[in-house]
């Protein structure tokens, strides 16, 4: 429960400047079964206090107590829905290190899923303040970057970007898949742009990553010394530990590979932070793996449906490019907006995978 504090905006109240001063996310919420419905606000005020400054139990009010400036700093709820179970959370900038998405996440996304008056939470809808999606650096190279290492001419540029997954997921040896990559880049008239690792094709004894990424990357610089086309192979590099993925990075940058593919959901924010920082001048692709964990609609955690409401000019600066076949919005609201990764641009049909 919200003790001490008052969480709950007065009637009509909204933000002002949300934009620039305020996070404000929407929450649905599922009571616990001996909880009153009719103490819904208090739920949602409940919501607000752990998320920010809360306390369960009432604390001194003296002057080193911390108690005014919790006061200043706490969340607002608002634009409480009761007959759909949703209200609306302010929270001032400041309540967060703009360039911190753990930090964050353990705010709006962290004990308030444990308390015991709520039975199911989602965080349905988020929108990011300026200040915040400007603290990360967005994407190096976007759809149009990817183009330019293509050397995609006019005409080019106005088809997708081709390529394909070779299947079965794991069971090929280095050797084999070098072998297959050929065959693909050099398949028809050679329009296969790229060539991708599955999402679990990481370094198995049968199939070392070092060695995947010498001998693909020796037949791309072949392919294209032979056709004048350039290609990506999109070299899986994850792992848990992210001193082994920046090494890895080094290795495709320094056998000819222009890409790594990362594990986006299974690697974590801090490691897609990182890894976007200490990049050597990569494309960074995305994969979704274990999304759908978090984004179906199965009790509580985050909600995988409904796009961020970002400025025009802030959508301008962080799009990116984008594999076809994903089909849900908050990791690219996430990924995409804050680290410049390639997820899917909903308003393009700019990057085509084949599943074979």
């Amino acid at each position: 429960m919200a003790v001490q504090l008052n969480y709950i905006a007065p009637p009509g109240w909204q933000p002002e400047n949300p934009d620039q001063d305020y996070l404000v996310i929407q929450f649905k919420i599922e009571l616990a079964d001996f909880v009153d419905k009719k103490k819904f606000a208090d739920a949602a005020a409940s919501v607000a206090a752990e998320s920010s400054t809360g306390t369960w139990t009432k604390v001194d009010e003296g002057p080193q107590s911390g108690i005014k400036m919790a006061d200043d700093m706490k969340a607002i709820v608002f634009d409480v829905d009761e007959a759909n179970f949703m209200f609306k959370v302010a929270y001032k900038t400041d309540l967060f290190e703009a360039d911190n998405m753990s930090g964050f996440l353990a705010g709006p996304a962290g004990n308030i899923g444990g308390m015991k008056m709520v039975k199911g939470l989602r965080m349905f809808d988020v929108r990011f303040p300026e200040k915040m999606v400007k603290a990360f650096p967005g994407p190096r190279y976007g759809i149009e970057g990817v183009r330019d290492l293509l050397e995609h001419d006019d005409n080019q540029r106005k088809l997708p970007i081709l390529g394909t997954v070779p299947k079965p997921k794991v069971g090929r040896t280095a050797e084999e898949q070098a072998v297959l990559a050929r065959r693909l880049w050099t398949a028809g008239d050679g329009s296969y742009d790229f060539v991708k690792d599955d999402e679990n094709l990481t370094s198995l004894f049968f199939n070392k990553f070092d060695d995947r990424a010498r001998l693909v990357h020796q037949v791309q610089l072949e392919i294209e010394q032979k056709t004048g086309k350039k290609k990506l192979y999109l070299c899986n590099l994850s792992h848990s530990n992210l001193d082994v993925m920046l090494k890895r990075a080094d290795l495709i940058k320094e056998t000819g590979g222009r890409c790594m593919m990362i594990d986006v959901i299974a690697t974590g924010f801090a490691a897609v932070h990182t890894m976007r920082l200490k990049n050597p001048e990569l494309v960074i692709h995305a994969h979704r793996a274990m999304h759908a964990f978090i984004t179906r609609e199965s009790g509580e955690g985050i909600e995988g449906h409904g796009a961020p409401h970002l400025t025009d000019n802030q959508k301008g600066q962080t799009s990116g490019t984008a594999k076809r076949y994903l089909d849900t919005f908050h990791e690219q609201a996430f990924y995409q907006h804050l680290f410049g990764i390639n997820l899917q641009n909903l308003f393009s049909n700019s990057f085509y995978i084949l599943k074979l």
